[in-house]
Formats: structure tokens, C-alpha cells, sequence
């Protein structure tokens, strides 16, 4: 797959860094585009106080009291660090990414983590994101020939791609981009926010697996692929198929990707309780730290048997309390009960895969699962085990599946596999329409009616989408529909604001914003100048031996895709051409 991508044709060199902010761990790759030569993909392999060199770090921050980071991923983990943490008063923050999740995708009942009182999750975000360009430009410098140099003729033109999991929409994409500008790494400016895109885990880790060539064989058939990125936060599902009379590989989303709250972290949530309720009394409670730390460490990723007990070595040879299965400083636990701590999130996976099968476009035989949870044995086996029956091959790269949202990232900016995306909800407008006696559903709202300066009966409150669910959507494809507003002078015309609306509920044909109410929410707010209209617009007249004088202003919204973001603009003609509002990026204010 490396061969078909084609030299950079940019006038200068850049350079591309992707981060992928995991939930437990986080990792760096990038691309130096050199004109006239075919970009690579490389990763970030050794990080400050790392032993050994790895291409991921824990996503941990340690910070003082006065709110100052002190040690950040493998710095947090060093050896002696613990005896500073509690003579210093340090606080320990991990986890946080699970912060920035939208209001309606909670799945878990468990408390989230908590973060120091002065810090806010973009606050934490952007420590952490600083942490990584530092990391970044150091091993740049490091492990390239004259690598001083280098980094010199790129360090004013770095693109960066910020990778999220599927279920982040633009509120999420908005409090990276504005912890982004925090960390300093750009302005905050529009020509800076530019240089910032913004990347799915299952799109990133198709790229992955395309340039891999791991989907190769079922793609020749026609049929689709799903990508499994069990991470350790989210489990991101996304099923893709290539393009019919595509060149190359062209690929286009033939469901819409999924989101669940049920990664790895989960496990050892569920397994920290099993040992609170279990050591309850005793003295060996003190030791919870300790012992969650070493299953979440050992024990979860060596689980191969239900057969098979697991021992957590915690204390030392004297500890002994055979009633709650301790001996020589070492805790038994059956292979029953850490089966029960995978249980929901298997569960949450293979239920999902199969909505995601029945839901697709075409027929789909190939999963492969990524992502840090991947690495699972015993996940891994009860998943192919549970899939074979159903006539589905699962599949999990020799290696590499801890870089593939990262590396994704970077074949995203470079090869934009992808074209075809589909919409995941329903977005429109709240508008009114002309009342028809006739129709059952308006003759049960008649009690709103009201007539119109044009002399006419409407009706509040309808939704009227723009672009529908499940709809498929190309990078540069448009969505419009046209409106017009109505007023007894131009003054009140001078400027729009119109309210962008999503509809997220199971209504296949949405229409009325007060059936599944609850639903539906305001994504932002567009706004036109549109002063210069409004005086040229002739007076109109409505009604009989007294009619009334009004103004008409029509005008259409617009909404497009671009990459990853969804974006509003409103369009009216001005002397007989279009005039346009730059485009803003939508995002749900609800958190």
C-alpha cells in the first residue's frame, strides 16, 4: 500500500504530527513532507524516563499543589516516585479523557475520575498535549540526521491531527482545539485552528489497516470490513466498504460508527470493586491501590482461562488470611471471577458487532480488532469464538495494534481514504409550516395556529432536516434548503440568526420537535449581516380592503461535511449573486 501513495507536491517541507490521546495509554507518530518525495510514516519510540523504547506512554499526570505538572507518562511511573507523591502532597490525574465525553454517552454506572480543583479537562488536556510536542520534538531532533536543522525548517508550518474516539462530536473536537492553543502549540487564530484536523479512532485505524494490507482480500470480494478498536476508554466500531468504480482504494462508510464506554479501564473499575467488597473489614484493604494496580498491570492482560486462578503479589511473606484466598502476600483469584470482569464489555462488543453487521450497506465476513485492549488474550478468544458461529473471520495484527490510531492518523492526512461518510443523526431546523386542515398531525397542533403577516394560517415547531440520518455524505458535498423570514419593516431584517438542530432519537422521519422532545438539541447558532439585503427588498401586501405591508427575505442554510467536521453557513443572493457566511463549525453546546 506505501507504493500507490504519491510524492508530496507542496512547495516546502512540513511536518505532520498526529497524537492519540488514549485513555490509559497515549503515543506520537509523523510524516516529514519533503517535496517531491513520498511522505513515510514514522512513530515516536522512546519518550523521557523510558528504560526501553516504546511507542507508547501511560496518560497520567502528577501534578503539586500549586497545579504544576511534575512527572507526565513514563515519568510517572518510575521507580521511588511514590515516596515523593505523598512527602509532596501530589495529586495523581489519569483517565481524564473520559471527562470530555458527550452528556449521553455514559454506560457505566461507576463514578468518572476526579481532577485537581483548579484544573479543568482542557486545562489537563493541554499539560498533557504539551507534554507529547515536547516529547515529539525531541526524539526529531534525536533520530534524524542534523535533526536541529530539520526541526528549524518546520517548527512555524507543523499540521497536526488530533485523533478522538467515534462517539466525539464538535463540542469534543472544540475543547481539543481550544486546549491545543493552550499548550502553545498554535495560535488562536483561524489560520491557526487550520492547522489542527480532526481524525475518528475507526477511521484512523482503517487507515492502519489498509496500509497494512490487512483488508485486501475481503475488500476484492465486495464485501465490508468492521474495525474493532477496543481502547482503553472507548470501544469505536466502524464498517467500510470500497467505493464501486473507484480508483486505487477509495473506501466509504456503509454504517454509521458506533461508540461505546466500555474499553479496558472498565475491567479494572469492576475488578476494584470485587476487591473493596472482598477485603471489607480487613486490614488488607489499605492495600486496594496496590492490588487493582497489579491486576490492571499483570493479571487482566496474561487472563487466558477461566480454568486458570491469577495471583496478585502485594504484600510480603507473613500476610496470610486464607478466608479471603491470601497466602505468602499473594491474593487467589478464580478464573470465574476475572471472566466476570470482562463480561460486560464482551458483551457490549458483540452485540454491537452485530447491529453493525444488520445495519450495513453489504455483507460483511471480516472483523479485525486494534486498539490497546486488543492485546487481550482472553478477549481476544471469546470474541472469535462467539463470531465463528455467525459466519465472522476475526482478525488482530501481529503488531502494531498499539499504533494503529496514530499511524492511522497520519495515513488520514496523507491519503484520505475515506470519501464517503454517513450522518449519524438528523440536523436541521425549527421552522413553521402552512397549515393544512387536511392533515392529521396538524389538525392535533391546531391549537397554535396563528396567521401570518402574509395572511396566511402556519404552525410552529416542526423540524425540518437538511441532511437526514444514514444519509451518505462526500467531503465536498452540500446540504441546503431555503427559508425566508417575514417582518413589517427592513430594520427587523437586517440580520439572521438561525439555530442549528439535532435530532438524535430512533424516529425514522422526524418532523415535530414535540414528539421524543428530549431528543432534540441546539448545536449552534449562524448568523448573517445581511443589512445590505433587507434595503433593497420591495414592500408586499396581504389582505383585502385593509391589506397589510410586509418585507420578505429568503435565504438558504447550508451544511457540509468537509473532513470530519460539520459545518453551517447561511446563503442569500445580493444583487443577483450569492453571498455567503464563513462556515462554522458545529458543535452541541450540551455537556
Amino acid at each position: 500500500m506505501a507504493s500507490t501513495r504519491s510524492a508530496y507536491t507542496g512547495p516546502s517541507r512540513r511536518l505532520v504530527l498526529a497524537f492519540d490521546v488514549g485513555t490509559t495509554f497515549s503515543g506520537i507518530s509523523y510524516s516529514i513532507l519533503d517535496p517531491g518525495q513520498v511522505p513515510e510514516i514514522r512513530s515516536v519510540t522512546k519518550y523521557p524516563a523510558q528504560n526501553t523504547g516504546d511507542a507508547k506512554i501511560p496518560t497520567v499526570i502528577y501534578y503539586d499543589a500549586n497545579g504544576t505538572p511534575r512527572a507526565i507518562g513514563a515519568e510517572a511511573m518510575r521507580e521511588g516516585l511514590h515516596e515523593l507523591v505523598e512527602d509532596e502532597g501530589w495529586v495523581k490525574v489519569e483517565w481524564f479523557k473520559l471527562l470530555m465525553r458527550p452528556a449521553d454517552m455514559i454506560e457505566d454506572t461507576q463514578p468518572l475520575p476526579t481532577l485537581p480543583a483548579d484544573k479543568s479537562v482542557v486545562d489537563v488536556f493541554a499539560d498533557f498535549i504539551r507534554y507529547l510536542f515536547e516529547s515529539a520534538k525531541t526524539y526529531i531532533i534525536d533520530a534524524h540526521p542534523s535533526g536541529s536543522d530539520l526541526w528549524k525548517s518546520v517548527e512555524s508550518r507543523i499540521e497536526f491531527v488530533l485523533a478522538h474516539p467515534n462517539g466525539w462530536e464538535g463540542a469534543q473536537q472544540k475543547e481539543m482545539r481550544e486546549a491545543i492553543v493552550l499548550a502553545g502549540l498554535i495560535p488562536g487564530t483561524s489560520e491557526g485552528h487550520s492547522r489542527v484536523q480532526f481524525v475518528s479512532e475507526g477511521e484512523a485505524s482503517l487507515h492502519f489497516c489498509v496500509q497494512s494490507g490487512l483488508t485486501t482480500e475481503p475488500l476484492k470480494k465486495g464485501e465490508g470490513v468492521l474495525i474493532v478498536d477496543a481502547g482503553g476508554g472507548t470501544i469505536d466500531l466502524s464498517a467500510y466498504g470500497q467505493r464501486d468504480g473507484s480508483k486505487d482504494h477509495e473506501f466509504e462508510e456503509i454504517s454509521a460508527p458506533k461508540c461505546h464506554l466500555q474499553g479496558s479501564v472498565f475491567v479494572t473499575r469492576r475488578a476494584r470493586v470485587f476487591f473493596e467488597n472482598l477485603l471489607h473489614g480487613s486490614r488488607f484493604l489499605e492495600d486496594i491501590e496496590v492490588i487493582t494496580q497489579h491486576f490492571d498491570q499483570n493479571s487482566k492482560l496474561t487472563f487466558r482461562s477461566i480454568d486458570e486462578p491469577r495471583f496478585i503479589k502485594f504484600g510480603n511473606l507473613r500476610d496470610r488470611d486464607l478466608s479471603l484466598g491470601i497466602r505468602s502476600g499473594q491474593l487467589r483469584l478464580n478464573g470465574s471471577d476475572v471472566a466476570d470482569f470482562f463480561e460486560p464489555s464482551f458483551t457490549c462488543i458483540i452485540q454491537a458487532i452485530k447491529e453493525q453487521r444488520k445495519n450495513a450497506q453489504r455483507p460483511i465476513t471480516s472483523v479485525f480488532l486494534v486498539g490497546g485492549f486488543a492485546a487481550s488474550e482472553w478477549l481476544f478468544s471469546q470474541l472469535r469464538t462467539a463470531l465463528e458461529p455467525l459466519g465472522l473471520q476475526l482478525c488482530r495484527p501481529d503488531t502494531g495494534v498499539n499504533k494503529a490510531v496514530a499511524e492511522g492518523a497520519i495515513s488520514f492526512y496523507l491519503d484520505h481514504s475515506v470519501a464517503v461518510r454517513i450522518a449519524k443523526y438528523s440536523y436541521g431546523v425549527e421552522c413553521t409550516v402552512l397549515y393544512e386542515e387536511h392533515n392529521r398531525e396538524h389538525r392535533a397542533r391546531s391549537s397554535r395556529l396563528y396567521t401570518s403577516l402574509t395572511g396566511l394560517q402556519r404552525l410552529p415547531g416542526y423540524f425540518d432536516a437538511i441532511l437526514r440520518k444514514d444519509v451518505h455524505v462526500s467531503e465536498t458535498e452540500e446540504f441546503r434548503r431555503s427559508y425566508a423570514m417575514t417582518a413589517r419593516n427592513t430594520g427587523t431584517l437586517r440580520r439572521i440568526e438561525e439555530s442549528i438542530v439535532c435530532y438524535r432519537g430512533t424516529l425514522a422521519a422526524p418532523q415535530w420537535m414535540d414528539e421524543d422532545s428530549q431528543m432534540y438539541s441546539t448545536l449552534c447558532v449562524v448568523e448573517a449581516d445581511t443589512s445590505k439585503l433587507s434595503q433593497s427588498l420591495p414592500p408586499l401586501f396581504a389582505g383585502g380592503d385593509a391589506p397589510t405591508m410586509y418585507y420578505r427575505m429568503e435565504y438558504d442554510i447550508v451544511l457540509s461535511f468537509g473532513l470530519t467536521e460539520l459545518k453551517a453557513q447561511i446563503a442569500w443572493r445580493e444583487n443577483g449573486e450569492e453571498k455567503r457566511t464563513p462556515a462554522r463549525i458545529i458543535y452541541d453546546t450540551r455537556k
